[in-house]
């Protein structure tokens, strides 16, 4: 019988002076768990992991499918530019109307306000599950600044949860919800090692029984089998090919302490700002009214920074990486500040994402701002630098800022520069707002 309590994850006169108080004991060390107890968890945590990644993929090629007729065959028909001004403004505005209708009208209405939630939270009812899908689709395919992590991880806890329970009552709520979120952040990015950092980041603020790699063994799994998964039927990657690096010197690093900064600078305007567009889209009181409005904020600033500052920004990521001299610093500049206003409009007006997937987009720009400006500074330094910046302020998750951060260049190398960079932008970061509200609409610390 599995040990279930293994993993729990998810709080005017002078006195004289007192005599010493006796010593405390040392905290007692974890006691391991026996292998006996663990092994059972591998076959559920395979599962889970497995069904997470397909519901990822299913998802994303279903959006991948959509997004290719609304963008190429529509416009093509009608003879209009696929990326025209006027395109963007108009297929913007529809999937905010869009995507308004369908959370009116479907059970659960998409699960609650996007702006309060995280990656990782509660388990929803399953019968809220195809609406939120539903509106992702649409939300990818239309060309909304959002990623799929965030809607698709609920979708897959909500479902784990509720299966699970039935299969094995005895189980804590925290076991599925720690195996769905692990298989799917295996799963998003590839590998089971970001799934690891993340829930390790949880594990160290709640601790509970047992040792600290017995409580990681079960999530390791499903992230193992989501990202093993994914690799076999997509072959996910995230390396930009950009110039290789050189090796460190010492003005690299003053670059990296300086735009690390800058990055997460950016990341904190966007976070500052993030209570007060969301106080301005519920003043209009009617989620259909807000989205369509944002769908239409998003159109024009799209048509400001260009096609390339549309969708989650995965695959434009590596199109301006591709060309690091391609644009100007100030081109780059505006693709940069535009994402981020587009990520902080799509999550404040309902639209259902993920903030990831858009920050690192504007971390790229911002680090390619800083190589156009100062050819000295390594574009493969400069953009993982940036990136770390970036996702500090909006993730407030140190572990996987740093792995995102350095996968994106697939140079060792700059590990050190980055351990080293992360520090001053930590230091801007902590304490201040999070990229999250509560229940009122105030950003959480």
């Amino acid at each position: 019988m599995p040990d279930w309590r293994t993993l729990r994850i998810y709080g005017g006169r002078v006195a004289a002076p007192a005599p010493p108080a006796p010593p405390s004991p040392a905290p007692p060390h974890p006691a391991s768990t026996p292998a006996r107890r663990l092994l059972p968890l591998v076959l559920p945590a395979i599962v889970v992991g497995v069904v997470c990644a397909l519901i990822l993929l299913g998802v994303s090629l279903l959006a991948e499918r959509l997004q290719d007729v609304l963008w190429e065959t529509l416009p093509d028909a009608l003879g209009v530019g696929g990326f025209s001004s006027l395109w963007m403004i108009v297929m913007l505005t529809a999937t905010g109307l869009a995507v308004g209708l369908v959370l009116r009208a479907v059970p659960g209405h998409g699960g609650p306000d996007p702006a309060t939630t995280g990656l990782v939270d509660a388990p929803m009812r399953p019968g809220t599950v195809p609406g939120l899908l539903l509106a992702t689709v649409l939300a990818l395919a239309g060309g909304v600044s959002l990623g799929p992590e965030n809607p698709i991880t609920a979708a897959n806890i909500a479902l784990a949860f509720w299966l699970g329970r039935r299969a094995a009552p005895g189980a804590p709520a925290e076991l599925w919800v720690a195996l769905a979120a692990a298989g799917t952040i295996g799963a998003l990015f590839g590998t089971p090692i970001a799934a690891a950092l993340i829930l390790s980041e949880t594990l160290a603020s709640q601790p509970g029984p047992g040792a600290f790699w017995d409580r990681l063994f079960a999530p390791l799994a499903a992230g193992t089998a989501g990202a093993l998964t994914m690799s076999l039927i997509a072959e996910p990657s995230f390396d930009l090919s950009l110039p290789a690096y050189s090796g460190p010197h010492w003005g690299d690093l003053l670059a990296a302490l300086l735009i690390a900064s800058a990055g997460a600078l950016l990341g904190l305007l966007a976070v500052y700002a993030f209570p007060w567009v969301h106080r301005a889209f519920r003043a209009l009181r009617h989620p259909v009214l807000a989205l369509t409005l944002g769908g239409l904020v998003l159109g024009l600033l799209g048509a400001l920074g260009g096609h390339l500052t549309l969708f989650k920004g995965l695959e434009e990521v590596k199109e301006i990486a591709g060309d690091p001299d391609g644009w100007s610093a100030g081109e780059f500049a505006v693709m940069a500040v535009v994402k981020t206003a587009a990520l902080v409009v799509a999550a404040t007006c309902g639209f259902r994402g993920g903030r990831i997937f858009p920050a690192v987009f504007a971390g790229v720009a911002l680090g390619l701002c800083a190589h156009a400006l100062v050819g000295a500074v390594p574009a493969a330094l400069a953009v993982s630098c940036a990136v770390l910046g970036v996702l500090l302020a909006v993730t407030r998750q140190g572990w996987v800022s740093l792995f995102t951060a350095a996968v994106l260049v697939s140079d060792a190398s700059v590990l050190p520069l980055l351990c080293a960079a992360v520090l001053p932008a930590w230091l801007l970061v902590t304490g201040r707002p999070q990229m999250q509200l509560d229940g009122d609409g105030k950003a959480l610390r």
